[in-house]
């Protein structure tokens, strides 16, 4: 994954329009140049009534002062251009981000007082804020600030606001740049140790069976060729056939594929937050898909709508090399985004799966009724392994200072999933992820060993 974004550049200037220039330079007096402007008005008034010339002399020198800085700051032609860069740009939930920003001065004059305010959401922090003394011509200023969240999500940084005041501080006027960057927290992502689950370490190798077997003539299946074929393996006979050169497949290792599946129904979780069962589950997934890449697996993330992501439908992503990182970090930026859906059920998710091929399906399930229960058992593959982490929601709605007890319905789902094949763990609070992975190695080990059960 990327550590860090690219330069955005912006550049502002001012407003030249003389229409609206009065009413904007009038309304940028601050605190102070609205007093000064009203004590002048007043000694001015006093002064014409009393007949006091040095008093009225005074007044128009108060009420002058902060229309003559007004009128300086707004013709004055400063062009600012700012640059923003996240150093990196996607982290993880309570992992931080430095924000850098650089002001140049491309005009010919030199600045003023100038202060800077970047848009941040709530959630990131406050609004960061800073003073840049004078800037000469062609000068550079650069400042930094920290963001954090321990809330997954895409959240805008910016636009930047440019605030320029005057010597005495009589006016102030703000300009707003137009372009933002976007700032992307993933789901936490635990280590994984690696198991056995479906038989075997990696997802590809020489031991592996072969997706085309070219046993002779007849067991051919021929491409159309392509830039840069060999052509010692054109296939005569079919090019004659189709018209077109045609070339012979080269045979290709098996890639084992792995299913994770996200229960996001919003009546399958209670509560929210960091530290909220929907959460965990978000994590956990994201840890197997991340961990299954690395060891060579063809992975695809399903939700109980039915959909894959990133996208719709596919086959799943390959983990090698940089694709398998390119691969990673869209499942992540996906599940950054996640949210509950409105399903009520696990049928189309069941329908997703039901032309599934030997994989291994790895499932996050939230709190089932009988019929979802039942509908879970039946996802289990024909060929393949299957895990599956229910959280245990007695256990996940219980407040410290008690100790909440197994719960007789967990139990009976985890006994219905296992009866179908699933290795099936209950998922406590803040229980651990690598704990569980090793568990279910342990227990498909000791299934298989006492032969009661179908062997993951």
């Amino acid at each position: 994954m990327s550590t860090g974004g690219a330069w955005a550049a912006e550049a502002g200037r001012q407003d030249r329009d003389t229409t609206g220039g009065v009413r904007t330079a009038l309304a940028g007096l601050t605190t102070r140049g609205r007093s000064f402007l009203a004590a002048g008005i007043a000694a001015a008034i006093c002064a014409y009534v009393l007949g006091q010339n040095d008093l009225l002399r005074v007044g128009l020198l108060l009420a002058t002062l902060p229309l003559i800085c007004a009128t300086v700051l707004y013709r004055t032609r400063y062009r600012v251009a700012t640059n923003r860069r996240l150093s990196p740009a996607r982290v993880p939930a309570g992992g931080e981000s430095r924000v850098h920003l650089c002001v140049d001065n491309v005009s010919r004059l030199p600045t003023g007082l100038l202060m800077l305010q970047d848009r941040v959401p709530y959630v990131l922090g406050p609004r960061p804020r800073f003073v840049l003394d004078r800037m000469e011509p062609g000068g550079r200023r650069e400042v930094s600030y920290r963001v954090r969240s321990d809330l997954r999500g895409r959240y805008p940084l910016g636009p930047l606001q440019l605030r320029l005041t005057d010597p005495f501080g009589m006016c102030e006027l703000t300009r707003s740049f137009s372009t933002f960057d976007t700032l992307t927290v993933i789901p936490r992502v635990e280590p994984l140790p690696p198991v056995r689950l479906n038989g075997e370490a990696k997802g590809y190798g020489d031991g592996l069976r072969r997706s085309l077997a070219l046993a002779g003539e007849d067991d051919v299946i021929p491409r159309g060729y392509r830039y840069g074929d060999d052509l010692r393996r054109v296939h005569w006979r079919s090019t004659a056939r189709h018209g077109e050169l045609m070339v012979r497949r080269e045979e290709q290792p098996h890639r084992s594929r792995c299913t994770v599946l996200l229960d996001t129904r919003g009546t399958a979780f209670d509560g929210a937050g960091p530290d909220s069962a929907f959460e965990w589950a978000v994590s956990g997934s994201a840890s197997v898909l991340v961990h299954m890449l690395e060891r060579g697996f063809s992975v695809r993330l399903l939700t109980d709508t039915g959909s894959a992501m990133p996208g719709e439908g596919g086959d799943g992503f390959a983990g090698v090399g940089q694709e398998g990182t390119d691969a990673a970090g869209m499942l992540l930026d996906a599940l950054a985004v996640i949210d509950h859906s409105d399903g009520a059920g696990l049928s189309r998710a069941h329908d997703a799966l039901s032309g599934g091929g030997d994989g291994l399906l790895v499932a996050f399930l939230g709190d089932l009724d009988d019929a979802q229960a039942a509908m879970a058992a039946r996802m289990r593959g024909r060929g393949g392994a299957a895990v599956a982490f229910l959280l245990d929601s007695d256990a996940w709605q219980h407040r410290p200072g008690g100790v909440p007890g197994p719960g007789h319905r967990q139990e009976e789902r985890l006994h219905l999933l296992r009866e179908a094949g699933w290795t099936a763990l209950s998922v406590p609070r803040g229980a651990s992820l690598g704990e569980l992975w090793r568990r279910a190695d342990r227990e498909r080990v000791g299934v298989s060993a006492l032969g009661g059960g179908r062997a993951l």
